[in-house]
């Protein structure tokens, strides 16, 4: 009888690995991404928003600069608030309150009557949506088996990368549609732009709504010593995960582990863990991996470099000059007469489009062998390769070479998953979400930084932009010699 009842005795994650791989995992993954766009199209949508709003809103180059990065102070102050409250009241409550308070939001930023009014919501939005990633990154996480756990966080990565494309594709058929109702009561006109505003809102209430139906995640709720309800959850995420099959969830109790904490410590004595051995060395390394990580700013201002790559090549100029050359042509260069005003080229969101699916698509094969080269020796490989791309982007006097370079650059924010995924292995669980949250905070701060200055640099001295920024995400790879390599293991 003992030796029975030891067998149903085991360690939460041998306990978790029983409940297999099925239906609800590939729901969860499914939701976690839909979770990811959401984030996307809140805090990233203004990407789109800012230069089609121009006209009606009248600003000024330093305007969009502020309009672009005032959801990233969103992102900087919200991070780590989120990050503690899912490990204080659980991933899947919090992450609902999030995603319901961000849509509300974000939909009232549709009716703004000026560019500080929608700054202002935007950045509450943001706010609100900060901590969204990092959550339901790692919910996920939590409820799958180990031997998956790498594959499906750095496939939900995949679909963080493309989902500005996604936003594109969102895009095409309302922003070139020219009505205009006037609302006389805020002095304001409803059109295309003010409609994607409200469009980008809507996969928070689906995700909200989806999860519902999910359960919070067991390792939680067993890190926080409600071993029962995590015991219950893993029962039926077997049942859901198995379904028309006989086999039985034999797992009875739980063999207790040392990480296992109570959940009573305050945010302090969460905090402080980070900053001391033998975590202080893996959080400043990961931070500062998050911090170098300079190509999200060159995706900020992505669409509105391709419009204006798109405009100057309809002309039928600019063949054997620089990427930087055609930017500053393109300043100089007469607007379209027969274009909606402050609209996006079609051409330019579809290859944002395509961007964001060569980043998807990279990010899943690397997902498919990243066991066999390791997180740590791939991001490095990543890192030195596409910083090199983003230099030679200024050295190639053929506008097609160029551009093809400087998406090879961009291809480098597929590091931002793996980052993310490292951060999850190297952090116990009642600190992970804080801890993901603040590493990817040091990205968010440059970020504010880099958005601005490189809105500057794009039009005043763009080569000394690339050269920059892309010789600092290179080096990057030098700091990553100093985490562990996990290949073997």
């Amino acid at each position: 009888m003992g030796g029975v009842e030891d067998e149903d005795k085991v360690p939460f994650e041998e306990a978790l690995n029983k409940t297999g791989f099925g239906l609800y995992s590939y729901s969860l993954i499914s939701l976690s991404g839909l979770v990811v766009i959401a984030l996307v199209c809140t805090a990233y949508g203004n990407t789109i928003i800012v230069p089609t709003s121009a006209c009606e809103l009248e600003t000024t180059t330093a305007q969009r600069g502020i309009l672009a990065a005032a959801p990233v102070v969103g992102l900087i102050i919200g991070g780590l608030l989120w990050g503690y409250l899912a490990d204080v009241f659980g991933r899947r409550l919090t992450l609902i309150i999030s995603l319901i308070s961000s849509a509300t939001v974000n939909s009232l930023a549709s009716i703004s009557v000026n560019w500080v009014m929608l700054m202002i919501l935007q950045f509450i939005a943001t706010l609100l949506s900060s901590g969204q990633y990092s959550m339901a990154m790692t919910m996920l996480s939590e409820s799958v088996p180990i031997i998956k756990r790498n594959i499906v966080v750095l496939l939900v990565g995949s679909i963080f990368l493309l989902a500005q494309g996604v936003m594109a594709v969102l895009a095409i058929p309302i922003i070139p549609l020219t009505f205009s109702y006037e609302l006389p009561t805020l002095g304001i006109y409803w059109n295309s732009w003010r409609t994607l505003l409200l469009m980008y809102s809507t996969p928070s209430i689906v995700s909200a709504i989806w999860l519902f139906f999910m359960y919070e995640s067991p390792k939680f709720l067993f890190a926080k010593g409600r071993e029962l309800e995590a015991l219950s959850i893993l029962k039926k995420i077997h049942r859901i995960n198995n379904l028309g099959s006989k086999s039985e969830y034999n797992v009875k109790s739980f063999v207790l582990e040392i990480t296992t904490n109570s959940g009573s410590k305050t945010a302090k004595e969460r905090i402080l863990p980070l900053f001391k051995s033998p975590l202080l060395k893996n959080t400043v390394i990961m931070t500062t991996l998050f911090i170098f990580q300079q190509v999200g700013a060159f995706q900020v201002w992505l669409p509105t470099i391709t419009n204006q790559l798109v405009e100057i090549l309809n002309t039928g100029e600019g063949s054997n000059l620089t990427l930087c050359s055609i930017l500053r042509s393109s300043i100089s260069a007469p607007p379209d007469p027969h274009a909606v005003p402050c609209s996006l080229n079609i051409t330019s969101l579809l290859i944002v489009l395509a961007v964001g699916a060569v980043q998807s698509v990279t990010n899943t094969i690397i997902s498919l062998v990243i066991n066999r080269t390791g997180r740590r020796n791939m991001m490095m490989f990543i890192a030195a390769f596409c910083g090199s791309c983003g230099i030679i982007v200024n050295l190639v006097p053929n506008a097609i070479g160029s551009a093809v370079f400087f998406f090879f650059f961009l291809i480098g924010i597929v590091n931002i998953g793996l980052y993310t995924a490292m951060a999850v292995a190297l952090f116990p669980t009642y600190l992970r979400a804080l801890a993901v949250s603040f590493t990817m905070t040091g990205s968010r701060i440059s970020s504010f930084a880099s958005v601005q200055i490189l809105n500057q640099l794009l039009e005043s001295n763009c080569e000394v932009g690339f050269y920059v920024f892309s010789a600092i995400f290179a080096s990057s790879a030098v700091i990553a010699v100093f985490l562990a390599n996990d290949r073997r293991s």
